[in-house]
């Protein structure tokens, strides 16, 4: 590794919760989203490294209450 050597790009998987969907994955560098997981994006090829929690559910959820309050 010289002076000049550039890193290689790391990523990781953003866990996209849902209440009435499927689970979705999002590339943290292309923002891609994919049903599951893998050791690189499909679209980017960047190499992932670890997974993060993002629960959308929580979001939805408030939006039903809005709609909902009694």
């Amino acid at each position: 590794m010289g002076i000049f050597s550039r890193k290689e790009k790391k990523g990781h998987w953003i866990k996209e919760a849902h209440f009435f969907r499927s689970d979705v994955y999002v590339c943290s560098v292309c923002r891609s989203k994919f049903p599951k997981t893998s050791k690189k994006c499909p679209k980017c090829g960047v190499e992932m490294v670890s997974e993060k929690y993002d629960p959308q559910w929580v979001d939805e959820l408030e939006m039903l209450d809005a709609i909902f309050d009694d």
